[in-house]
């Protein structure tokens, strides 16, 4: 079989198993947030946060001796191994009796997430350098598979529950993942050919693991912990936030939350197109901008706030002879009152934003309510009438998943960016250093949902996770910025 052809069939045989793999990995946004919802299992808010999390966990540290695996036995067996061991471990769900058996479970199958370690090794080694890009955009578009999580496993949880009738229909779900996942094994197996790394046979752990030594690898693991960490995370974290602020059924807030993640695991292409095109450092530096203003466009949370206002004061003492809404009479000297514009609006508990309207800037309005009574005497500088001012700000549901929307658009286009760099400067380590920086990046989809669970807890805001991911964001922009600046005085035509 030609080169070409050859290429072309792993590539996309690499992509499917990557996409099955992923959605595996994502279940549990979806039926962690059923079986808290439904209270099939006492799981809290910091409980899910780690329900979430310890799938990540295991994907993200398995990435680096799964690349090493890889780099000297070649991508098939690794990728066969990791596919059966996630299909286990997913099977294990169905028979969960208590939140520590989900957590084991969650363990087990979190391997499918180390897949993406052993995807860009073994694509990278049936393209040249500059179609690889390309090639490993195409692949990461296997992230999508979050995407069909959070659209069809609400769907499917309806059924399999009767509309939530029957609850213990859930443990069907785990069975399926399992099938479909041991299936993709059977085609891969059958249908893919293995390659490895040329002279990765002859070097010692020691020499595969030399690249860690620079901070290269660790500065674009931090890029990955924004763009692929928070990407898992927010993947999982939307559906109980879309449940939680807007008050939507599972099924919406699944479909919600794929506006974020389908898109985004699909741009992946572009983004690896894009820095074939412009060069991966400028596509990061668009990347991290966007998410430093996206971020910080979300952080206001859904508020309805009467505060005192601008009150009005006696200039001199006397008696009070007239009060009305407009004004307050003292003697002969009139004080008018500013009133209130029709009657004030109020956030209502449950999704109002469905239904009111879009409103995408604060509103606010001021008005003056008087506080002395016909023939009370007054002072000077005495208080006639106090100040309140109401201000809401709807956190519009549109306005709120069109930015987030975007968001993802540049997480997806940063994913790509981030590897394309890996080929550059480690042509011969790119299963470890892909494994490191997939270890980084997945640790942020372990770590963010722990802290989301914790910041919502403390500060009862669950926008509290969209200021973190901004400050990580400026974190990382001013981390590059600089680290080029400074190579660019030692050479500038090299990074």
């Amino acid at each position: 079989m030609p080169d070409r052809a050859l290429a072309n069939r792993m590539l996309t045989l690499n992509t499917i198993a990557f996409t099955v793999c992923f959605a595996v990995w994502t279940m549990y946004g979806v039926l962690g947030a059923f079986l808290a919802d439904k209270q099939v299992f006492p799981i809290s808010k910091e409980q899910l946060g780690w329900l979430l999390g310890v799938p990540i966990l295991t994907g993200s540290i398995m990435r680096l001796p799964v690349g090493l695996l890889t780099d000297r036995f070649g991508g098939k067996p690794v990728y066969i191994g990791v596919m059966l061991l996630a299909t286990a471990g997913v099977a294990s769900v169905s028979f969960a009796t208590t939140f520590v058996h989900l957590v084991i479970s969650g363990l087990i199958f979190g391997m499918s997430g180390a897949a993406f370690a052993v995807g860009i090794a073994y694509t990278s080694v049936f393209f040249p350098k500059e179609k690889q890009g390309t090639a490993l955009g195409i692949f990461g578009v296997g992230n999508a598979g979050s995407a069909l999580t959070t659209l069809l496993a609400p769907l499917a949880l309806q059924r399999l529950t009767q509309e939530g009738n029957e609850l213990e229909g859930w443990r069907t779900l785990p069975l399926i993942y399992a099938a479909c996942l041991f299936g993709m094994t059977i085609l891969f197996a059958l249908l893919t050919k293995n390659r490895v790394t040329e002279g990765a046979s002859q070097k010692t752990i020691r020499t595969m693991l030399a690249p860690l030594k620079s901070v290269r690898v660790w500065r674009f693991g931090a890029y990955y912990f924004l763009v692929f960490g928070a990407f898992v995370a927010l993947a999982q974290w939307l559906v109980p936030y879309y449940l939680s602020v807007y008050g939507m059924s599972l099924a919406m807030a699944g479909l919600m939350a794929s506006i974020f993640s389908l898109p985004s695991g699909l741009v992946r292409a572009l983004g690896g197109w894009m820095s074939d095109k412009f060069g991966a450092r400028a596509t990061m530096y668009w990347v991290l901008a966007s998410c430093v203003v996206l971020f910080a466009l979300v952080i206001a949370p859904r508020m309805d706030i009467m505060s005192p206002g601008e009150g009005v004061l006696a200039d001199r003492a006397g008696t009070v002879t007239q009060v009305g809404q407009d004004r307050v009479q003292i003697d002969d000297k009139s004080y008018g009152l500013k009133m209130a514009r029709g009657s004030t609006q109020t956030l209502s508990s449950k999704g109002s934003s469905l239904s009111e309207g879009t409103i995408i800037l604060p509103r606010s309005q001021s008005w003056q309510e008087p506080v002395v009574q016909v023939g009370q005497k007054v002072k000077k500088r005495e208080l006639l009438a106090r100040g309140v001012t109401h201000v809401y700000f709807q956190a519009n549901v549109w306005v709120f998943t069109t930015i987030v929307f975007l968001a993802g658009i540049m997480m997806g286009i940063g994913k790509a960016a981030v590897y394309r760099h890996i080929p550059d400067y480690f042509p011969n380590d790119v299963g470890v250093v892909g494994g490191i920086v997939g270890v980084i990046g997945g640790l942020g989809g372990f770590v963010c949902p722990i802290l989301f669970g914790y910041l919502l807890k403390v500060t009862g805001l669950w926008t509290s996770c969209w200021l973190l991911l901004a400050l990580i964001s400026v974190v990382c922009l001013v981390w590059m910025h600089v680290t080029i600046l400074k190579m660019a005085k030692q050479a500038p035509a090299t990074e």
